[in-house]
């Protein structure tokens, strides 16, 4: 009934079509899937499903078409500095970044810089940048329960490997796993990394496309790194490239 009301159709429309009495138009099913939030990729596979053609386009960041939206995006990347910001699509692959990521990367395995890039990887691996967390055990249990909301979205198999293989990381005793329920954590945690500049604290937001019809910027996060004292801002400042 709820999803009746905010469709705007009738719950029996929405029944026969449910039970496979109806067969779904091509805009009753955009309209659903708009009302579920289901992810453009998904909605193309509900379209083909049906019998329909899908109706948004896949196309890299390189493709002229979306030469705009690179240009936003660098725009973006590029006003967050002196403050760390990436690019990120949706199995966590780093697409861009700005001059100031430097201090996440101090230190890292070069076969782990080497190109395509997963953050997520990168962040977890014990050659990568947790052994400078200083409080990896939330950071872990965080990350750990975005990637799995991920895939309860979209059973996406090459993040379930991905969850497979971060889950197999060593932790270190003293950056224990979360107790089962507290992996979601606060509204955010923190990142408290040691770098040469000093211990920096970090808070973290995500900005994604408002109102993409491309499945690429869809997908794309941005993902930008914010300093939560005075002391990091300045460390940050002092730590930015000339």
């Amino acid at each position: 009934m709820d999803l009746a009301m905010e469709a705007d159709i009738s719950t029996r429309h929405l029944s026969f079509v449910e039970t496979g009495r109806s067969a779904p138009s091509r805009e009753m099913i955009l309209n659903l899937a708009e009302q579920l939030d289901i992810p453009l990729r998904e909605r193309n596979v509900l379209l083909v499903a049906a019998g329909f053609a899908p109706i948004f386009p896949e196309r890299g960041l390189d493709d002229p078409g979306l030469a705009n939206a690179r240009k936003a995006i660098d725009i973006v990347l590029a006003g967050h500095e002196p403050y760390p910001a990436v690019a990120l699509d949706r199995h966590w692959t780093l697409v861009a970044h700005n001059r100031a990521i430097a201090p996440f990367l101090e230190g890292c395995d070069p076969a782990l810089l080497a190109p395509p890039v997963n953050m997520l990887r990168l962040a977890l691996n014990p050659k990568g940048i947790s052994p400078r967390i200083d409080n990896l055990g939330e950071v872990r249990g965080h990350l750990m329960a975005r990637l799995k909301r991920q895939i309860e979205l979209t059973a996406d198999p090459v993040l379930e490997g991905l969850l497979k293989e971060v889950s197999g990381y060593p932790v270190p005793f003293s950056h224990p796993h979360p107790k089962k329920g507290q992996e979601a954590g606060e509204l955010f945690v923190p990142i408290r990394l040691k770098t040469s500049g000093g211990l920096l604290t970090l808070i973290s937001a995500t900005t994604v496309f408002g109102t993409p019809i491309d499945v690429t910027l869809s997908e794309l996060a941005i993902e930008t790194f914010l300093p939560a004292d005075a002391a990091t801002a300045e460390a940050l400042r002092k730590m930015m490239p000339a």
